[in-house]
């Protein structure tokens, strides 16, 4: 995959490698976002016991999330626009990696196999696997 320059920046040991910092520093804006709504949630739980004067608190917070998220999908929209995905290097990555050997593990316990048991049979699927160079 590869974004424009506008939203990345360049390593500063590799400089082939461009490190997508739009898509990181919006990540860290959910911690920002996350604490306005407990802070709302947390003023909204007095408010039958009182005369909810403390409702003037909401607005900081509604408003500072409502900024913050407006401001990262606008970035993230035009981030996405710029994107190219290589559909034959995804392919390759979800092909290999044994992604699925959860969902086997979790199948053979929906059989009645204890998970210590299934967790030890799709290890050595996996490692029969790797041996023998199947990776799917």
């Amino acid at each position: 995959m590869k974004i424009d320059d506008a939203y990345s920046t360049g390593s500063s040991i590799m400089p082939q490698k461009k490190n997508p910092d739009a898509t990181e520093l919006i990540r860290g804006k959910t911690g920002r976002v996350y604490g306005s709504l407990t802070s709302l949630l947390t003023t909204m739980k007095g408010l039958p016991l009182a005369y909810n004067k403390d409702m003037q608190e909401d607005k900081e917070p509604f408003f500072d999330a409502l900024d913050t998220v407006l401001a990262c999908l606008q970035i993230m929209s035009k981030m996405i626009a710029t994107m190219k995905v290589n559909s034959e290097n995804m392919k390759k990555a979800v092909k290999g990696g044994f992604l699925n050997a959860t969902e086997v593990a979790d199948y053979l316990v929906s059989k009645g196999v204890a998970f210590r048991d299934a967790h030890s049979i799709v290890g050595s699927i996996v490692i029969y696997c790797e041996d023998h160079k199947k990776s799917h």
